[in-house]
């Protein structure tokens, strides 16, 4: 039974789950250290599935059937708009007029889910699909045993996550804009006397994680399930949010978070498959539970940025 459960498919799986929490969390890194906390990032990971999947689905000929790398990357480009529009409205909701943060996040949320919602009814009868971004086999090493199934058969929206952790690295600790991003997530007044524009660093913080989040519904609705249907993202936005927190703010720490989660979701889903006589709502669960628990030992650890949700004004 244990040998059912970890097998090469098993792990490939959880690194494939663990695609768009990336993204999202990611995303929502640079925007809390930033200190602009995005409680909405569910709703724009809802926006950005729904579009980049009727990108694809209005530009490819033969709909299901047919595979259009033009499509698929006019598809990606669409989220990145959308999230790029999402971004900018957060930043405008919660740098300029300084709403309080954690109500404004449910808004956006509520805004994601209802229009996306609106727009799926509107635009599809039924529930249809499109072919999306195939796996890629490296010649030789795709063929290695166990090895060549875990790494060398993802598709390009995986490694693109994956790759994605230590150019945000890079970013926040080696950079002039990530020096001046943590040094207004810490203490925007002594950024702001040093000639730093804390709004201009904000937005940007909170417009990269906005484009981010969309990416991630992106690479949900056609870079692994290729279909979109209603609250298609399920709460994984929030658990992308919880995962900056179980990571400190640190992207490799939100990748090994992120990793933590899904590949226990792709343990559950497989001890559903075979049957491992446990009731599956107890199985499904699991996850979350695990994910509670982490949290728990994590916050004992947290270093949060010191100006996380608080708004800055010049001359206060």
């Amino acid at each position: 039974m244990i040998e059912d459960l970890l097998t090469a498919s098993v792990i490939a799986s959880g690194i494939r789950l663990a695609m768009p929490y990336l993204y999202a969390a990611i995303g929502e890194t640079f925007g809390q250290r930033s200190g602009v906390l995005n409680l909405g990032v569910e709703g724009v990971m809802l926006l950005g599935a729904y579009s980049s999947f009727w990108g694809v689905y209005q530009l490819t000929p033969d709909k299901a059937t047919s595979f259009d790398p033009m499509a698929l990357a006019a598809g990606v480009l669409v989220a990145v708009l959308v999230g790029l529009l999402m971004g900018l409205a957060t930043a405008f909701i919660n740098v300029t007029l300084q709403a309080e943060q954690g109500i404004s996040g449910i808004g956006i949320y509520l805004f994601g889910l209802g229009m996306s919602t609106l727009l799926f009814q509107k635009n599809f009868s039924q529930v249809v699909t499109v072919k999306g971004f195939p796996k890629i086999h490296f010649p030789v090493l795709s063929d290695i045993p166990l090895i060549g199934e875990i790494f060398f058969r993802q598709n390009l929206l995986v490694y693109g996550a994956f790759a994605l952790i230590p150019l945000a690295w890079f970013v926040l600790h080696k950079t002039t804009f990530g020096l001046r991003l943590r040094a207004v997530g810490q203490n925007p007044e002594a950024a702001d006397s040093m000639g730093i524009s804390v709004t201009r660093v904000r937005y940007m913080a909170v417009i990269i994680g906005g484009v981010l989040a969309s990416v991630a519904g992106a690479s949900m609705s056609i870079g692994h399930l290729n279909v979109f249907q209603q609250n298609l993202t399920d709460g994984r936005g929030f658990i992308a949010v919880a995962l900056v927190y179980f990571g400190s703010w640190r992207p490799y720490g939100v990748m090994y978070g992120a990793l933590l989660f899904s590949l226990v979701t792709a343990l559950q889903i497989k001890a559903v498959t075979i049957g491992i006589g446990i009731p599956s709502e107890l199985l499904s669960m699991t996850p979350y539970l695990l994910t509670i628990i982490a949290l728990i030992f994590a916050s004992r650890r947290i270093d949060q940025p010191a100006a996380l949700t608080r708004p800055f004004e010049r001359g206060e």
